[in-house]
């Protein structure tokens, strides 16, 4: 596995990864930059940047993250959700055939381990408050900001 780190508006983001795909995208306040971006993941880079930057609303990696049977099942619930929208924890638990398995829905969002690229920051509680966020709460908002902007409107 390789490893690259790269500043973000957010923070620092660590990539983890190989020729199979990323296993793992993570954010936090500091870090190490490295000089060089391993070659396996400069397209991981770059589109992260290229979403930064507000250039791109999918993302077209390869994926190979470690997790469940189920929380595999969640993650990819997860990628349908669109760019710019959200929904709840119920609505996921719904996608997934079983409103009983909130909690364990929530938990494997919670585990997500591809920051941005699965989109659990999509997800938010039933009465629209943003929970549960790995990350922290105000890089969630902020997410959703970016992703889904206050269009400032025209007086004429």
């Amino acid at each position: 596995m390789e490893t690259a780190c790269f500043k973000t508006p957010l923070g620092f983001a660590t990539i983890i990864g190989d020729e199979n795909g990323i296993s793992s995208i993570t954010v936090s306040d500091g870090g190490l930059i490295p000089t060089l971006i391993p070659k396996a993941l400069q397209e991981a880079v770059t589109q992260l940047n290229e979403y930064f930057d507000g250039k791109r609303t999918d993302f077209t990696l390869k994926l190979n993250p470690e997790g469940t049977e189920f929380q595999q099942k969640v993650w990819s619930a997860l990628l349908e959700i669109p760019y710019g929208k959200t929904r709840t924890y119920l609505d996921q638990s719904k996608v997934l055939g079983d409103v009983k398995a909130i909690r364990a829905v929530a938990s494997a969002n919670g585990k997500n381990p591809l920051w941005i690229v699965v989109p659990c920051h999509r997800v938010i509680g039933s009465d629209g408050s943003l929970t549960g966020y790995a990350g922290g709460l105000w890089r969630k908002k902020w997410l959703l900001e970016h992703e889904n902007p206050t269009k400032q409107q025209s007086l004429f």
